[in-house]
């Protein structure tokens, strides 16, 4: 069992469940569009967003058991997440993501845009049907932000003038936002009280932020088969993070190579060599400590449950991927 999947004990069988129920809500009437969430469910992702709802939902339950609405919440937020990869990997032009083909590298790029449109829009008919207002509106915001983040970042690229904050507001958008409000709906779904529904929304806005820094750091310091891309793919595309902004503010020849889209041979090479030499990578995974943190003091509103404590591993397990 895989540190990431382990971390899951209390909401295993919920989790078997909810892959059973993807490929069951996607249906088979069109035979390609299965053939593409098949392969997506079936690509072996952690589930970590599902499984957060899904702590949640437990944690804030402890007496009874967790509802239909919950675990639909769970299948929705796996159904966003996934749609939004789809596009992801046509916008990147990635062929490979965790190591398995891209949906558009097997079924082509018109395919692989209508497959993410459909999810986006089965994930919103479900939405709907979960007769909550305040969750749909939360959910839908999601989906609002995640084409706000592309578009934030493909306008940004190579743009060594954007400030920490520009890059930590994309990261909210990107990444945060789903688990952020996924985990808010949870708890809105317990019927607990505001405070803790909005700590909850706090839990999942640290936590998703430190998850894109670490990415990010990870970027420059893992291996291509560790990451099921090339490294500092990132950096190649113009996409600027922690990492690279920090490391401008002490190394200024950086901003020269990235203003000329390292055009000329040699540049990505120097520039990686710049960031690795710099103080960069120390001070993202700081900020990314710093994140952590504050995701784990918001569980402190929760009693005290093997699901709270798996929420507090999973913080922690985010954080130790960097060592």
């Amino acid at each position: 069992m895989t540190p990431a999947t382990s971390l899951f004990t209390p909401v295993e069988a919920d989790l078997r469940q909810l892959a059973d129920n993807l490929k069951q809500l996607v249906g088979n009437r069109h035979p390609i569009l299965f053939a593409a969430a098949e392969h997506l469910f079936g690509a072996g992702g952690k589930r970590i967003r599902p499984a957060i709802v899904l702590l949640i939902s437990r944690a804030t339950m402890l007496d009874q058991e967790i509802t239909p609405r919950h675990r639909r919440l769970a299948e929705i937020t796996e159904m966003i997440h996934t749609a939004s990869l789809v596009h992801d990997d046509v916008v990147d032009e990635s062929d490979v993501r965790r190591g398995v083909p891209t949906v558009h590298s097997l079924f082509g790029n018109r395919i692989a845009i209508l497959a993410g449109d459909f999810l986006f829009a089965q994930s919103s008919w479900y939405l709907a049907n979960l007769d909550n207002l305040e969750v749909v509106k939360l959910l839908s915001e999601v989906i609002m932000d995640l084409a706000t983040g592309e578009i934030q970042q493909g306008l940004n690229r190579f743009d060594a003038s954007i400030s920490i904050e520009t890059y930590l507001q994309k990261s909210y958008y990107k990444t945060a936002s789903l688990i952020a409000n996924s985990s808010k709906a949870a708890a809105l779904l317990s019927e607990v009280s505001r405070e803790t529904v909005e700590h909850m929304y706090s839990y999942g806005r640290h936590l998703g932020i430190a998850f894109q820094i670490v990415d990010d750091i990870l970027d420059f310091t893992s291996t291509a088969d560790t990451l099921g891309k090339p490294v500092a793919s990132d950096l190649k595309s113009g996409h600027l993070t922690a990492p690279v902004l920090f490391a401008l503010a002490e190394k200024p020849y950086l901003e020269v190579l990235i203003e000329r889209e390292f055009a000329q041979e040699g540049d990505l090479e120097q520039a990686l060599a710049l960031i690795q030499d710099s103080q960069g990578i120390q001070q993202a995974r700081e900020l990314a400590a710093h994140h952590t943190k504050l995701a784990i003091e918001h569980l402190a509103v929760l009693p005290a449950s093997e699901s709270q404590q798996a929420l507090i591993n999973i913080a922690d397990y985010g954080l130790s991927r960097l060592y």
